[in-house]
């Protein structure tokens, strides 16, 4: 490795006030943080819980908006929606025509609304990109510039894998819902593939839940499908509750050439976290660390915005995570839940 892999996305030039549209913790624990740490304007926040709208202006110290009339009518604007999926449509279609947005993730509850969605923001000619933001994380920055400069060589083995105690009770809109581990977490995972080997042919999946959990599905075992000779799989657990020894949570990236292997630290102890490690090694050479500049939360926050803001002004010529590819990702995470529901393939009975 003959320099430092690029951690962190090129900052915009003239960025645009930021509009956020929701307060829940998603917004004071990552959006807010990352946004004054780049040195991003914000112009105010709007949620419909009146008292949130007010104590995370007043932390914050920017506009607290009344209503969401008042929040869109915010001139020359990033609107960022930091809403549960549900939320999205009914929002968008109040926003001004050919505004700039970041949705967050997941692009609605299920492939319909992901195409409902998609279809509100081009019938408002939206600049609309979805917050998956692990793309932009000083990690997975540095793991994909080694990719792309061949440190690597041919990915031929990408796996996640995950092993922790997951506080689900911090996001009290998960219960009920139908659908959880894969549309809310392992989604980040399933898109980080697609960004690095491009879009599966197909995936088996299994999703379920726990007894010690109240959420519909808190377990995932997935394999993407790709031409040989390239293996691609996830297994998460977000149920180990005995400590912290044997928790984990890794992504590895192996190719031909080279190999890197990185901690996802917010995971573990969320949403404290522990620091996040990247680590490189070439074939026939030694494993190396490299200093990482940041971490996940709130960092790739930073770059998710920054991209948009910059593709706005011509800055940068490609919204990485630009909602039609964005809708590329709810796809895939709608076959596993297909392949989820499916059955097994039988195993032959004894003659």
């Amino acid at each position: 490795m003959s320099r430092n892999p690029a951690q962190s996305w090129a900052a915009a030039g003239s960025p645009r006030p930021i509009v956020i549209i929701g307060g829940g913790s998603i917004v004071t624990d990552a959006h807010l943080p990352a946004y004054r740490m780049a040195g991003l304007p914000v112009a105010g926040v709007f949620d419909l819980d009146a008292e949130r709208t007010r104590a995370v202006a007043a932390e914050w110290d920017i506009t607290p908006y009344a209503s969401l009339e008042e929040a869109t009518a915010t001139e020359n604007a990033v609107f960022d929606l930091a809403l549960p999926p549900v939320a999205h449509q009914g929002v968008i279609e109040q926003l001004p025509e050919g505004a700039p947005a970041l949705l967050q993730k997941p692009m609605g509850r299920n492939l319909a609304e992901a195409t409902a969605i998609l279809q509100a923001c081009r019938a408002k000619k939206l600049t609309a990109a979805v917050n998956f933001q692990l793309r932009f994380s000083p990690m997975m920055l540095a793991i994909h510039d080694l990719y792309k400069s061949g440190a690597l060589g041919q990915l031929v083995d990408v796996e996640l894998h995950a092993n922790t105690m997951t506080p689900w009770h911090l996001w009290a809109f998960l219960k009920g819902m139908e659908r959880v581990e894969i549309l809310l977490h392992s989604i980040h995972y399933l898109d980080l593939m697609r960004h690095f080997l491009g879009d599966p042919a197909g995936i088996h999946a299994k999703t379920l839940g726990h007894p010690d959990t109240t959420v519909s599905q808190s377990r995932t075992a997935a394999i993407l499908d790709y031409p040989a000779p390239v293996r691609a799989v996830l297994s998460v657990n977000h149920n180990h509750d005995f400590g912290p020894k044997f928790q984990d949570c890794y992504f590895r990236f192996e190719g031909t050439e080279g190999v890197s292997i990185t901690t996802l630290g917010v995971n573990l102890d969320y949403p404290k976290g522990v620091p996040d490690e990247l680590w490189f090694c070439a074939r026939g050479g030694q494993w190396q660390q490299i200093p990482l500049s940041g971490t996940w939360f709130p960092h790739a926050f930073i770059g998710v915005m920054n991209n948009l803001q910059r593709f706005v002004t011509g800055e940068d010529e490609t919204l990485v995570t630009n909602v039609e590819d964005a809708w590329k990702t709810m796809a895939l995470v709608e076959a596993a839940y297909e392949s989820s529901a499916r059955p097994a393939t039988p195993i032959k009975e004894k003659p």
